[in-house]
């Protein structure tokens, strides 16, 4: 039987988008999540699809036979009010990896790839919105986002070591704010994108055309749509680099030039409310691409206008 390959979190957002492009490859996929499959964003009847905890080690036993290859998508996290408040939750995410590593070693998987995040940078390079874009090697001396950033940060090294002392071949991916339909939207765990796409839409059902924003709206990030990041994820897998890269966009736009655009999308003019109390993560953040440019030479190609039309019009559907 052809051996499978494992999606850890493929209840989730990128998770769900990953499942659906190896299915299509005539890949035998593995999915699990802890959550209901009811509950899942995208479920494929074309792979083995399961709901398990992770955070136990048997479970994990489980998941990983006759497997060759594991992506771990799985983690607690949401947008940045979930994060800022849920920090020993997101912590406790530690346990998938581990555990997950640990499986790998004793059914001998032949790659692993863990999914982390920009959080790990440290906050004193993210501190002016005009930030200077993130090379790899800036994340030390160490002072990632307190709880979800310390946990990718600590697995980050977890995986370096299982290949230095066990020879398992891994994969890191550092995510700069992934966004798309088939995720969250509500609820709290959606992150800006998303928000403001169902902000935008609510505001004109209900006749406002105002929305709110956490903080000024000046903060800045960048945004790299689902497709892009799972062609850099394949890229990456395809590849010999073991060390972290940056899967994201390189170029940086505000919380207020987010609304810009999902407004002219949208077709109407939205005022704001800004609520300057609001969690609001870092004052700005942008990736730098040198290194995934010279490793894969790769890039995303889809524009943020053309992300964003797709999330929206999803998002706007969805509602409806």
């Amino acid at each position: 039987m052809q051996k499978a390959v494992l999606i850890a979190g493929a209840g989730g957002f990128i998770g769900g988008h990953l499942a659906s492009h190896l299915l299509r490859q005539g890949i035998r996929v593995r999915c699990v999540d802890s959550k209901p499959l009811s509950e899942w964003f995208q479920l494929h009847d074309g792979c083995e699809n399961f709901s398990m905890d992770l955070q136990l080690k048997e479970n994990c036993d489980r998941a990983v036979i006759d497997c060759h290859e594991v992506y771990n998508l799985a983690c607690n996290m949401g947008g940045m009010g979930f994060i800022e408040s849920n920090k020993a939750l997101c912590m406790i995410s530690v346990l998938i990896n581990t555990h997950l590593l640990m499986a790998c070693k004793l059914h001998q998987v032949e790659k692993y790839f863990f999914a982390s995040s920009a959080c790990v940078y440290p906050d004193r390079l993210q501190s002016e919105r005009q930030v200077t874009a993130l090379k790899e090697d800036s994340v030390y001396p160490a002072m990632p986002e307190d709880g979800y950033g310390w946990e990718k940060l600590f697995s980050e090294r977890m995986c370096r070591h299982f290949y230095e002392d066990f020879q398992i071949e891994v994969r890191i991916a550092r995510f700069h704010n992934v966004y798309g339909p088939h995720g969250e939207y509500e609820g709290g765990r959606e992150k800006a994108p998303a928000a403001i796409c169902r902000k935008v839409a609510e505001s004109i059902q209900n006749g406002s055309k105002q929305i709110e924003v956490w903080g000024d709206g000046e903060q800045t990030r960048s945004f790299i749509y689902i497709d892009d990041c799972i062609e850099g994820i394949q890229k990456l897998m395809g590849s010999h680099y073991r060390e972290p890269i940056n899967i994201g966009r390189d170029d940086l736009v505000s919380i207020n030039q987010l609304i810009d655009c999902v407004s002219e999308i949208a077709g109407v003019s939205i005022s704001r409310q800004y609520k300057l109390d609001a969690p609001q993560g870092v004052r700005g953040r942008n990736s730098d691409n040198t290194l995934v440019k010279s490793v894969l030479n790769w890039e995303p190609k889809v524009t943020l206008e053309e992300g964003l039309n797709y999330t929206y019009q999803w998002i706007k559907g969805q509602m409806e």
